[in-house]
């Protein structure tokens, strides 16, 4: 008999346990939504959070927390629980070594939710130089070590006869953003292959020595890392006239009176050229959510679908500019939504 009173209360403290995992998990419980990560993709999540509360009015306002990518990442993969975050916003897809770290502290069951596209934007002042690049321009000027060797340019004229003799200030993301990630991939990566081909397979064979020669972006001065608040690069340019900044295509589209996109290899950033694809800085935004927080944070599953109901082309999101995505894209992650379906992490790099 007291084995099976042992019995029935281990299946109860079980029990209690699966339901207790995502509102408590041994530090309380929690009414509010939490969303951190992508500075990029923090003014979206805000604006349905807005919309969100105003449909809801009984619902408590969710908390966006503007982390970077990588910082995000981090806390969202920290565990499952009323102390960890519901949602974190990506400006890149989720890496397979932060999968498997969200697996590891229990967060195994992930959403991936594709939310719209993006372009990795490099603006200047309306009274700026004028700069037309390509990613090899980039490249010998924001990579530390173009060629093999430490990167000794000081004006754009140095990485190309053909531009302007005006010094190589360029405003960007930190480390921990998705849109430092980006630029790496999507435009120093690609300047890297078009003077080393071979630094393709490079890539998968020596990875340290592929980021050393590719990818890895100056620390000597003329990138600067602006933090995590894209605005402030915004408030720089106008100040200082001869910079480029690095930012969110929404940034550029928002100061469109303030500032002019530079064209990457005669392709100006715009919101067809993001949608074409003919934009070399194009990239996906996500969202990912714990599934485990939907049965046990409130409001949670309203959020998305709120989301979902807002990333149209015709939507607010798009006003706010976001790029919307295709039709089959959009459809996918309703369904996503709909159907609680998981990400498999075999997909990930």
């Amino acid at each position: 008999m007291r084995r099976h009173l042992a019995i029935l209360a281990v299946t109860a403290l079980t029990l209690s346990a699966c339901n207790d995992q995502a509102n408590g998990g041994g530090a309380g419980s929690r009414d509010q939504i939490k969303a951190v990560g992508s500075s990029t993709v923090y003014p979206f999540t805000t604006l349905v959070a807005e919309q969100f509360v105003n449909k809801n009015p009984g619902m408590k306002a969710p908390v966006v927390e503007s982390t970077g990518t990588g910082a995000g990442m981090k806390l969202f993969c920290a565990g499952v629980g009323a102390q960890h975050p519901d949602i974190v916003d990506a400006s890149r897809r989720m890496k397979l070594s932060e999968f498997k770290t969200c697996s590891d502290n229990g967060a195994d069951r992930i959403m991936e939710i594709q939310v719209g596209l993006d372009g990795i934007a490099f603006a200047e002042a309306n009274n700026g130089p004028k700069l037309a690049l390509t990613p090899v321009d980039i490249y010998l000027a924001l990579a530390a070590n173009p060629k093999g060797q430490p990167n000794s340019a000081k004006t754009w004229k140095d990485v190309n006869p053909g531009l302007p003799a005006v010094p190589i200030q360029v405003y960007g993301p930190p480390s921990t953003s998705g849109t430092r990630d980006a630029l790496a991939e999507l435009i120093l990566a690609r300047g890297c292959a078009a003077i080393y081909p071979d630094s393709i397979a490079m890539k998968d064979k020596k990875p340290d020595e592929y980021a050393n020669a590719c990818t890895r972006i100056r620390d000597d001065g003329p990138y600067v890392d602006a933090g995590e608040n894209d605005n402030l690069i915004v408030q720089k340019l106008q100040s200082n006239p001869n910079a480029v900044g690095i930012f969110g295509y929404s940034y550029l589209e928002e100061n469109k009176d303030k500032l002019i996109g530079v064209p990457i290899s005669g392709i100006v950033p715009t919101y067809e050229t993001i949608t074409a694809g003919t934009y070399p800085g194009s990239r996906p935004l996500f969202i990912y959510v714990k599934k485990a927080h939907l049965t046990a944070i409130p409001g949670l599953p309203q959020f998305l679908d709120a989301y979902a109901g807002a990333w149209g082309p015709d939507g607010p999101l798009v006003k706010r500019g976001l790029i919307a995505a295709p039709q089959s894209v959009r459809d996918a992650s309703a369904a996503i939504i709909k159907n609680g379906t998981t990400l498999d992490g075999r997909v990930l790099n």
